[in-house]
């Protein structure tokens, strides 16, 4: 493994929405990407630790001794509380007391109270150490977010099929990414329907919510080819039968049972292809449409 890109990339996967799947994205795209033979940092900004205890690290997100939110004050080295998880990438593991650190943050860095992710972990590693962090951020908006957006500029946005998807999509955009854009580049590399389950030859949540956004005007160049469908009439005549936007496979609800990403638990899974092509993605910094 080695430093072999060009452009270093450091992405956020977040969605102001929860149950949107945002864990099991982070997790899988870190380890397509260590599969690509890259250096992969995963950094779990959620103090809810799912993407941590997804890959067994339950005693480090219960241990506060020494823990990601110290990183943040200059009070422990990273490098500390980095731990390699047994997939080819690294873990920087959440902790139970993440919130009350995202407290102090605001009390004790006042001047640049989103930078310290991007100060204290971010550029010292990436480019050195990584060739790609991912950060898997909260559901809500919080200096834990901002900080997320901050330090990686480059945003996987997860949605899952219901009345509350493209809300959840237009929340985060309004309220998380506008504001930073005023100050600096901040750029949607992917929108990611995840946990379809349905058919969309009839209107389930599945199809609205793949007609929406593969009929937003803005949104086209963001749409994955996994969830591409440009012809819904030959989808409702029957010629077509897709199954686009990252299924709901059983696989995927073992694989983190188990404490694995699903390319170790289930290596011939049909969805490693559409965590294969966010890797992708990642690595080239845009989606690229198949010929």
């Amino acid at each position: 493994m080695g430093l072999d890109q060009e452009n270093p990339r450091a992405v956020a996967v977040c969605m102001l929405k929860g149950g949107v799947g945002k864990s099991t994205v982070a997790v899988n795209l870190a380890r397509q990407l260590a599969a690509h033979d890259h250096d992969v940092l995963l950094i779990d900004l959620d103090p809810n630790g799912h993407a941590s205890t997804g890959l067994g690290f339950d005693d480090e997100y219960h241990d506060t001794s020494e823990s990601i939110g110290d990183t943040f004050f200059e009070e422990v080295d990273p490098d500390s509380v980095i731990y390699e998880t047994g997939f080819n990438f690294d873990l920087l593991p959440s902790s139970e007391d993440l919130e009350q650190a995202e407290r102090e943050i605001v009390v004790g860095d006042v001047f640049q109270p989103s930078a310290l992710l991007k100060r204290e972990i971010v550029d010292p590693l990436l480019g050195d150490e990584y060739d790609y962090i991912v950060t898997d951020s909260p559901a809500y908006r919080s200096r834990l977010t901002d900080n997320a957006l901050v330090a990686t500029g480059n945003l996987v946005l997860p949605l899952a099929p219901g009345n509350e998807a493209m809300t959840g999509l237009e929340r985060t955009i309004e309220r998380q990414i506008a504001p930073l854009r005023k100050h600096m580049d901040v750029d949607v590399l992917a929108l990611v329907p995840n946990m379809l389950r349905g058919r969309i030859d009839q209107q389930t949540q599945d199809r609205q919510l793949l007609e929406r956004l593969n009929a937003h005007d803005s949104l086209q160049d963001r749409i994955p080819n996994f969830a591409r469908v440009t012809d819904w009439d030959a989808v409702d005549d029957g010629e077509l039968n897709p199954s686009p936007g990252i299924r709901d496979r059983t696989s995927i609800t073992k694989a983190y049972g188990e404490r694995m990403p699903l390319l170790d638990y289930d290596p011939d899974c049909d969805q490693l292809k559409c965590f294969d092509e966010l890797a992708h993605i990642v690595e080239v910094g845009e989606v690229v449409r198949d010929e």
